[in-house]
């Protein structure tokens, strides 16, 4: 069994922003793949369903970019999670928007997120960097990165070829999954 986890913040202030994108590609996993809806809990949005034969739960914290670790912990513990099968989808400054870049464990580089789950679970689990990168204009890193996407047509356009190919990252091949995804 897999879990793909997406970063975001919760709130619609925070809806189609660069630092939600997790959240907007899990919700367009669970939508292509035809899951059921999310179930609301305390701290995060789950639900589960089948890629390609493959189990996979679908988790959303929704305990703020700061505190994701502690319901990804709570999801890993109970149902025993393999780090090597759990896939963290997330935005990525130091990557050009669009850009799509796979990598095991490694730092946070200063991503919130990351931080916290680092925290709780170890940094030996999958991530899925999903480059929006830096703002071009005086704004700060963190203004940015929680102002609304700009050119949102391009994103959804790429957003669905991720959902449509995930079956290729959990089946393995990284490299027909990247190749798959164009921008």
């Amino acid at each position: 069994m897999y879990l793909i986890v997406g970063l975001g913040n919760p709130g619609s202030q925070y809806e189609l922003t660069y630092h939600n994108v997790g959240f907007i590609i899990v919700d367009a996993i669970c939508k292509y793949w035809n899951f059921q809806p999310f179930s609301k809990k305390a701290d995060y949005l789950i639900t589960s369903g089948t890629i390609s034969e493959k189990r996979v739960m679908l988790l959303k914290p929704y305990s703020f970019m700061n505190n994701s670790g502690i319901p990804v912990a709570k999801i890993r513990n109970f149902y025993k999670f393999l780090l090597d099968n759990i896939v963290v989808i997330h935005d990525d400054a130091d990557l050009e928007l669009g850009r799509i870049k796979i990598k095991k464990g490694g730092s946070s580089a200063g991503h919130n997120g990351l931080k916290s789950i680092d925290s709780f679970i170890g940094n030996g689990y999958w991530r899925l960097r999903f480059g929006v990168g830096r703002p071009e204009d005086q704004r700060s890193l963190a203004d940015y990165v929680l102002s609304k996407f700009s050119d949102l047509d391009s994103v959804i356009s790429l957003v669905e070829e991720i959902a449509k190919n995930i079956h290729l990252m959990l089946q393995g091949d990284n490299t027909a999954f990247i190749s798959s995804i164009a921008y």
